[in-house]
């Protein structure tokens, strides 16, 4: 019994590795997804969805959310770097798994894609609020459009997307996208969620089978239907109202918005939730940088101490990962500090369009420690923070010129002093 739990330890500290070591922040590639259904009948009726992510090289790991045996760490690892949860009407999940262990996934720098419905418990709920997203408290409630719908005025067809390549790719979607389920409000305070996919003005949300009695709570432009939040550790969450939104019926379904001439044969769904799926899982607007490299221009080695004044060069690579390699990062808004307590200089770089970043400056006439500072926030990128500590001497005693121009008016006061004085002296002395 000793050698056979001695062997289990064994092959667990070998296999251990393979699945902490999964995801790299340097190569995110071939990782591991944990994905919760209430069914398992989803994995047949979402199956596109889930074949895109395989198709992509991910390895989709289905459970059901009661599944007695779900754990996201084993001995202090995780054993995924995404989840998956299209379970909304699961009251409890099983195992060790509860809305606690998935923010600390978050925390952890890990994507989560988290889908509701008109079911949602409030552990979903509560979930979703962690992010930012605040679902509408009538739980019969559901996004009714009278304007932009497709059939039912409960299908919504939506065509306000969020302006951003980073997020959506830089192929247009075309064709409105289908959306049935409930409606959600961001949090105005949290300034890391914002709307994917929004309601038409004319939109409003309460329960389809009974008259309103009161004003609705949300209303037009202010319902999201799919929101996205980018936490400051970079990782990335996903949250739908719809869990339609991802089926294969909505996906194939032909789409005319209502009192538009134009007739899509295949909604804009497929489009849409594969394009947002690169996003969260990084295979899009993740960026990575090399080190911060600066000199003395004309020289090439990096000095240990700058001089006042001095004129330097400064550069930094960044790349972005294009789901495959990494390539070249291009934009005209990357910026560098020169900082002490606050910027004494702030320069936009330019770029040689192969990932380089570059300017060069002179040293303020301020002496004490500073730093070489990049902060780069952009929608749908990764956020760089990068710094690097450099001190600045005043001249030496020996360093200073010889005569400073600016000092001329007083060299000639200092003759010209001298110069009366003798004049007067001499009047004086020999004056009769």
């Amino acid at each position: 019994m000793m050698n056979l739990s001695r062997s289990v330890a064994l092959i667990s500290l070998f296999l251990l590795p393979l699945l902490t070591f999964s995801f790299s922040v340097d190569n995110p590639t071939d990782r591991r997804v944990l994905v919760l259904l209430d069914d398992l009948s989803l994995k047949s009726s979402h199956s596109i969805f889930f074949s895109t992510l395989k198709s992509r090289g991910f390895d989709l790991d289905f459970k059901l959310a009661e599944d007695s045996k779900l754990a996201l760490q084993r001995y202090g690892q995780y054993l995924y770097d995404g989840l998956i949860i299209f379970a909304p009407s699961t009251e409890r999940f099983g195992g060790s798994l509860d809305s606690k262990s998935i923010a600390e996934f978050v925390d952890s720098g890990r994507d989560l894609i988290l889908s509701a419905d008109t079911s949602a418990s409030d552990l979903i709920r509560g979930i979703a609020l962690e992010c930012g997203v605040d679902f509408d408290e009538d739980s019969s409630a559901m996004v009714i459009d009278h304007s932009s719908f497709d059939g039912d005025h409960t299908l919504i067809a939506a065509d306000d997307l969020v302006k951003s390549h980073a997020i959506l790719g830089k192929t247009k979607i075309e064709a409105p996208v289908l959306f049935r389920g409930v409606a959600h409000s961001l949090n105005p305070t949290n300034n890391l969620v914002l709307k994917v996919l929004s309601a038409s003005p004319s939109a409003y949300s309460a329960n389809p089978s009974s008259k309103l009695s009161s004003p609705p709570q949300l209303t037009g432009s202010a319902i999201s239907l799919v929101s996205v939040m980018q936490a400051r550790n970079n990782a990335r969450v996903v949250i739908s109202g719809s869990l339609q939104l991802f089926s294969d019926r909505l996906l194939r379904s032909s789409v005319q918005k209502a009192g538009s001439p134009n007739k899509y044969e295949k909604s804009g769904n497929e489009q849409f939730v594969t394009e947002l799926s690169k996003w969260v899982f990084h295979e899009r607007g993740h960026l990575k940088a090399g080190s911060l490299v600066h000199h003395r221009v004309g020289e090439t080695d990096e000095p240990a101490i700058y001089r006042i004044k001095d004129d330097l060069e400064f550069s930094v690579e960044i790349l972005e990962w294009s789901g495959k390699s990494w390539e070249p990062y291009v934009a005209d808004d990357m910026q560098v500090q020169f900082y002490m307590m606050s910027p004494y200089v702030l320069k936009t770089l330019s770029t040689d369009k192969k990932g380089l970043f570059h300017t060069s400056f002179k040293v303020p006439d301020v002496y004490g420690v500073f730093q070489f500072k990049v902060e780069y926030e952009k929608l749908g990128y990764t956020t760089l923070s990068l710094s690097k500590q450099i001190p600045v001497r005043p001249y030496r005693h020996n360093e200073y010129e010889r005569f400073i121009p600016t000092a001329y008016p007083y060299y000639g006061a200092c003759f010209t002093t001298m110069a009366g004085f003798f004049v007067f002296s001499f009047v004086y002395l020999y004056h009769k």
